[in-house]
């Protein structure tokens, strides 16, 4: 029960970072999108084998995590839930890719290791720059903003009905593990039985419950278009932020900066 209301909780806090103040969050979201989107392109744009390459690009989730004053641990936590997946993407590169490509002193490394890294680093990179995205943002912002730059008005309306059906898929969760747990005592009624009967009732009266919730979207006039209760407009700041953004990926896309500075710090040193 604990564990559901946390995780209600924790999907909710993201929001509640969107309505912060800064310098980020009043930027128009199609900046922050197609900044996100600019930078998500360009990191996955490398050779599996470059892994210098990348590490300059953990600028610009630094940046938004400073600017926008987000907490760090609690985006960490979030990423650490699709962690699983992206190690299950890599973990047999090491195995399939045995070529030794690199030796640093008596130790060689194959190409496995250094793409498996690779993943790994690209993985932390793209997923932090969405969740910096949402956290400065906010979901129902940037499905318009999709709308906006030209994806269909559909898409974007269904991304954002599917996230806030987890809001009611959770509320609905607590509800019932929290009624289970009034009705019995101790460890009774936790087999698979039980909890198979709920999970099915569950997906029933959250579909159920949906289904009133678009009901009362029609009664008010609901047409499938997305609204704000404001409009954004966009303005210089906005521009400067896309292109500045944008213009320095590309540097760091064609100049390696990382042997760069190497290069620098070696011809310094005595």
């Amino acid at each position: 029960m604990a564990a559901l209301e946390s995780a209600f909780l924790n999907l909710g806090h993201i929001e509640t970072l969107a309505r912060k103040q800064s310098k980020i969050h009043q930027l128009d979201p199609r900046a922050k999108l197609l900044t996100t989107l600019i930078f998500i392109i360009t990191v996955m744009s490398f050779n599996r084998y470059d892994l210098s390459g990348v590490i300059p690009f953990f600028l610009y989730p630094v940046m938004i995590l400073i600017i926008g004053d987000l907490p760090l641990i609690y985006l960490v936590k979030r990423f650490v839930i699709v962690l699983p997946f992206i190690l299950f993407i890599g973990i047999l590169n090491p195995i399939i890719d045995q070529n030794i490509i690199m030796k640093i002193g008596s130790f060689s490394i194959s190409g496995g290791w250094v793409s498996f890294f690779s993943i790994l680093i690209r993985a932390v990179l793209t997923v932090f720059a969405a969740l910096t995205l949402i956290a400065t943002t906010g979901f129902h912002e940037i499905c318009i903003a999709m709308e906006k730059i030209g994806i269909p008005n559909l898409f974007a309306a269904q991304l954002l009905f599917v996230y806030r059906y987890l809001f009611v898929l959770i509320d609905e969760a607590s509800r019932m593990v929290r009624a289970k747990s009034l009705r019995s005592f101790s460890r009774k009624g936790n087999g698979l039985k039980e909890w198979s009967s709920i999970i099915g009732h569950l997906i029933l009266r959250t579909v159920d419950r949906a289904r009133r919730i678009h009901l009362a979207m029609l009664s008010r006039g609901f047409d499938g278009e997305i609204r704000l209760a404001h409009k954004y407009v966009f303005q210089l700041k906005d521009i400067l932020y896309v292109l500045g953004w944008t213009s320095l990926f590309m540097l760091m896309r064609i100049f390696n900066f990382s042997i760069l500075t190497g290069n620098i710090l070696q011809k310094l040193m005595p």
